[in-house]
């Protein structure tokens, strides 16, 4: 049987022709294709210090390091979760290699290869870390251009942080290049108290106020030479128009806040900023919106950016206030006009200079189009800062950043409080079932509505649905070096299994696979359908039923068995899932895996959650510890399966025993034999007790020596058949 099983995973992962996303395991693994990153190389040392990198050797003499970026700097990319890379230093700070190991792209993986990625990262090699490199076509003085990945920016924009951060800190670590902060002066103080009242002219005057103007022939000249030459050009005597005329300033200091936004709004906005934020003001006319429409489908705003150091500053929709009020004397009107937010997540220093960064996009075809940027520096007037008296000692180089994980929980605030309150709205129908359970209709609605926010909202919007991966990765971590942050760095799983956990202990499996799994939610809903359409039902014997639990179980040791040996095999095996292509790529993927999750909602139509009962290695995963359960929450009786049927015939998961009881390690804790127990129109019990009830009641009205009405026979006989037909 285990040999029919393994043999059974197999074929499916064969079946299935398993998209080549690698997954991350130990540098040691990898330092064979890191050999090509140092071809004269004839040893490699091992992966130690902090942050981790290998030591590449020829001979006695060093070569450079070998290292992965998740291990140095982990950067959470469109996805949520970083893109993991195989970078090569040499020791005079040029990038050697660089190969994509790790991604979970949604993009990637719909109509974009993966050899594009791997183009992209290979633009690195022969590039110094010390360079400013930035993402889209153009050519500025001071800076290292590297193509972009048409419909994916973000994605390249993160990889791009993710190889200098990363290779930038290992080389600081290792005394190939010293740290910025160590020669840099201590950051001045800002003087919050200055004010007086200045017009526009003052303020563009002084340099408070920056402007960048583009004309139409100042575009076409910087994307000469490139693919998108004659794209969208100027005509004759158009090359003198407005491209874009933007202004833009730092508005914490009243003396330009104030006058720029008025009294009123400008002491709304330091309410709402929190300490370490800062705002920046940008208004602009012409032919070119700096806004544009990419911030309103993926929620990130990819036509500005700032630039201070080696860091790059982007925004995203909740960095952005809308700027509809100004009221600086003298100042002309803008088409657009808008506040971001450089939140304290980054080290931003207002009183050192800094660049706004424009970039302009043009569709070279279809798919493809070429980028070029184009910058304005800004720097405080020094009369609104108080200068250091001196510049400080160095700063050591072995700083610890703020853990990447906080970042991405301030990121994801609104989709934390939305998750949070659903499992509030659970949590109280779990600890009132028994009042609930006696409105059959509204307790209907209010499932399959939960039902209808797990799959939108938990699954396709916050790609949150668990896996039994994240199970094998946990057991792995436990057994070998445990982090809590790397559990933390998702939101939205960490607290979908901290949930998970509690309910666990106090009401079994259940109320994961019943309430807050996507795909058993997608499962559900279609046979909601199904039953609304009249499909035919297919009830399997309970002998087999039971037979059948079996298999999700073998499953599950064949996973873990092989998590021992490769943690990597195992996650390519439990493709046997179809959570990731059903819920997280909402079907958009190779035809084999379409097929099979489809296939699964399909069984669904006509067996209840057939997926879950039988093949589920993480229902089978969350059922052995549901064994420690401490409560029975679902209530029986004596009557149950001896001789009463009812619940056992109506459970939809084929959970309830011919002998009336309920297996937990099987209930999926929809409530529905709870609706029953609780009908005293429907149990057998409570339809006796109540018959009893209505008869004593009869007699004691019934005057001396009178029998009861003959009505009240023949509803005790339409009881009677009721119960029993039931």
């Amino acid at each position: 049987m285990w040999n029919l099983v393994r043999g059974l995973l197999w074929t499916v992962s064969l079946v299935l022709a398993l998209v080549s996303t690698v997954t991350a395991g130990a540098l040691g693994d990898y330092l064979g294709q890191a050999r090509s990153f140092f071809p004269q190389a004839d040893r490699f040392g091992a992966s130690e210090g902090s942050p981790p990198a290998a030591p590449v050797y020829r001979g006695q003499e060093l070569l450079g390091y070998v290292f992965q970026t998740d291990d140095v700097e982990k950067i959470p990319a469109y996805s949520g979760k970083p893109v993991n890379l195989l970078i090569g230093l040499d020791i005079q700070g040029k990038i050697t290699g660089a190969k994509v190991l790790e991604h979970h792209e949604p993009i990637l993986l719909v109509g974009i290869p993966e050899q594009a990625l791997s183009d992209f990262a290979g633009q690195y090699i022969g590039k110094s870390i010390a360079d400013r490199i930035k993402v889209g076509a153009g050519h500025k003085e001071g800076y290292v251009n590297v193509d972009a990945i048409t419909g994916a920016t973000v994605t390249v924009m993160v990889v791009n942080e993710a190889i200098l951060r990363s290779a930038r800190k290992v080389a600081i670590s290792r005394g190939i290049m010293k740290s910025a902060a160590a020669e840099q002066r201590p950051p001045a103080r800002l003087r919050m108290e200055l004010f007086e009242p200045a017009d526009w002219l003052t303020l563009t005057g002084n340099g408070a106020i920056r402007s960048l103007r583009l004309t139409r022939g100042d575009v076409d000249a910087a994307f000469k030479g490139t693919q998108a030459e004659g794209v969208e050009s100027a005509k004759p005597g158009q090359e003198g128009d407005t491209f874009i005329e933007l202004y833009y300033t730092y508005l914490n200091i009243p003396i330009i806040g104030r006058n720029l936004l008025g009294d009123t709004q400008y002491a709304w906005l330091m309410r709402e900023l929190k300490p370490g934020e800062h705002a920046i003001a940008v208004l602009g006319n012409g032919l070119y919106s700096f806004k544009g429409s990419g911030y309103v489908r993926g929620g990130i705003f990819d036509r500005l950016q700032l630039q201070q150091g080696n860091q790059t500053i982007s925004f995203r929709d909740l960095d952005h206030i809308r700027l509809s009020d100004v009221y600086a004397a003298g100042m002309p009107k803008f088409q657009e006009m808008a506040i971001f937010i450089v939140r304290d997540r980054f080290a931003f220093e207002p009183s050192r200079p800094w660049e706004l960064e424009l970039l302009v996009r043009r569709q070279t075809g279809p798919l493809a189009s070429v980028f070029t940027s184009f910058s304005g520096e800004y720097l405080l007037p020094e009369q609104y800062l108080e200068l250091p008296p001196a510049p400080l000692p160095a700063a050591q180089a072995g700083e610890q950043p703020e853990p990447i994980w906080r970042e991405v929980w301030r990121e994801r605030v609104f989709q934390i409080a939305v998750l949070a309150s659903g499992l509030v709205v659970l949590t109280l129908i779990l600890l009132f079932q028994d009042v609930l359970v006696r409105y059959p209709r509204f307790l209907w609605y209010l499932r399959n509505g939960f039902l209808l926010y797990t799959l939108l909202f938990i699954g396709w919007y916050s790609l949150a649905q668990l896996s039994v991966v994240n199970v094998l990765t946990f057991t792995n971590a436990v057994f070998h070096e445990f982090k809590w942050d790397t559990f933390l760095i998702d939101p939205m799983m960490f607290i979908l299994w901290s949930f998970v956990a509690m309910t666990l202990l106090l009401w079994g499996r259940g109320v994961y696979c019943g309430w807050l799994c996507p795909f058993g939610a997608l499962q559900e809903l279609v046979n909601e359908i199904a039953l609304r359409l009249r499909l035919p039902q297919w009830q399997l014997p309970f002998a087999l039923n039971e037979r059948l639990w079996a298999i999700k179980y073998l499953i599950l040791l064949v996973l873990f068995a092989v998590s021992l040996q490769s943690l990597a095999e195992a996650e390519r095996l439990a493709e046997v899932e179809p959570f990731k292509t059903a819920i997280t790529l909402r079907f958009i993927r190779d035809w084999g895996y379409v097929l099979y999750a489809g296939g699964m909602v399909v069984v669904s139509l006509f067996v209840r959650k057939a997926y879950c009962r039988y093949l589920c290695p993480l229902g089978a995963a969350l059922a052995v510890p549901a064994r420690l359960r401490l409560f029975d929450w679902l209530k029986r009786r004596r009557e149950c399966g001896k001789p009463c049927q009812i619940c056992a015939l109506e459970c939809e998961v084929q959970a309830i025993h011919p002998t009336g009881e309920i297996n937990a390690n099987e209930c999926h804790y929809c409530l529905d034999c709870q609706v029953t127990y609780f009908n005293e129109r429907k149990c057998p019990p409570l339809v006796d007790r109540r018959r009893r009830q209505e008869k004593a009641a009869a007699l004691r009205q019934a005057p001396s020596g009178e029998t009861a009405p003959a009505g009240h026979a023949a509803r005790r006989r339409a009881d009677t058949v009721a119960g029993s037909g039931a």
